[in-house]
């Protein structure tokens, strides 16, 4: 599947463990290879400017879409090619949403899990059917994983979710899987 816009969806701090960091850079650089724009919250700190970083300073195109609240916090990312500043949360995800035609998941916070359950319940109900992707950097996911596991084997989701959130393990993984 040939996408030209990816959505990614990360934290705005950096985690433990320095993988995550590093993930989040090579899955910039790749992107940038495959000539692959990024959409990302606008945030220039922990894994968001680490995606960031590693689209730009590799020639690559980034559009950020970042809150009027949480400019203190995120601190804007001054040097993408384009920056949107929108109102609030739910105009943020829905210009993410409406400018990508995929999105991966990386190590975040509560977020990020909102982004991440919004896309899926969305693909879900058919109002989009963009490919998701869950990046299981160093296990960040694995309990995550389960869980989904146990509200399946509980009866309370009406599909299979593994057949619309794909798990990866790596950067290359995950990118190979739009060539």
């Amino acid at each position: 599947m040939q996408i030209q816009q990816l959505a990614v969806f990360c934290g705005s701090k950096e985690g433990r463990n320095p993988l995550y960091m590093q993930v989040a850079a090579d899955l910039g650089r790749l992107m940038a290879a495959r000539g692959i724009t990024l959409v990302y919250g606008g945030g220039n700190k922990g894994l968001m400017g680490a995606v960031a970083n590693g689209v730009m300073d590799h020639g690559g195109k980034a559009i950020g879409v970042i809150p009027e609240v949480l400019i203190a916090w995120e601190h804007q990312h001054e040097g993408l090619t384009e920056l949107h500043v929108v109102p609030d949360m739910h105009v943020r995800k829905k210009m993410m949403y409406e400018l990508c035609d995929a999105a991966v998941v990386l190590p975040g916070g509560h977020g990020t899990l909102d982004e991440l359950f919004e896309m899926l319940t969305w693909n879900t109900l058919n109002i989009h059917n963009k490919k998701i992707i869950l990046l299981n950097t160093a296990g960040y996911y694995t309990s995550l994983i389960e869980h989904m596991r146990v509200m399946t084997a509980q009866g309370f989701l009406y599909d299979n979710w593994e057949e619309r959130l794909i798990v990866c393990t790596s950067a290359e993984e995950a990118i190979a899987l739009f060539d």
